[in-house]
């Protein structure tokens, strides 16, 4: 038996329609973020990716103020390689990496129970090979407006986002 579509299937929603809780566990709603090109990032301290956080954060830095915003969402769902708690994880990023892009609480981006902003994400761009979250660091760029524009395999390093990222701020 399938299971059934979401309530958003097919409804023209963005990812503005979406909220997710902060690492300091404020619901942020994410239309908050209307009007500027967003990067949301899946997540983790003890990946062979992890050094991308430093990448994440020079791009965050040089866009920032041009209207760039980063949201990284920590996941445990590939290799337990996302173990601690939303503190542990904040402090991680922020003293190993000096990370001060948007930082949210850990999050199921895969499978049945995955939080719904990252369901929508995967339906709106999926990969070539595979539907769902393959691996930590996936990305999805997406535009003023909530649209998903592009998503990049975990290897992707992110200044290779660059253009894309300069071409959408241009708009």
């Amino acid at each position: 038996m399938k299971a059934p579509a979401p309530l958003w299937e097919g409804v023209g929603i963005t990812v503005h329609d979406f909220t997710a809780r902060t690492i300091t566990g404020e619901d942020k709603n994410l239309a908050d973020y209307a009007g500027s090109v967003l990067l949301i990032v899946n997540t983790a301290s003890k990946c062979g990716f992890t050094p991308q956080y430093r990448e994440l954060q020079e791009l965050y830095d040089k866009y920032h103020d041009k209207g760039f915003e980063i949201l990284g969402f920590p996941s445990n769902q590939f290799g337990n390689q996302e173990p601690g708690n939303e503190e542990e994880i904040r402090e991680f990023c922020r003293l190993n990496h000096g990370v001060s892009f948007p930082m949210f609480s850990k999050t199921k981006v895969k499978g049945k129970e995955a939080h719904e902003l990252f369901r929508y994400l995967t339906r709106e761009a999926p990969g070539i090979m595979w539907e769902g979250i393959k691996w930590n660091f996936t990305k999805f760029l997406v535009d003023q407006k909530g649209n998903v524009v592009k998503r990049c395999a975990p290897q992707t390093k992110p200044f290779q986002l660059e253009r894309d990222i300069e071409k959408l701020l241009a708009k």
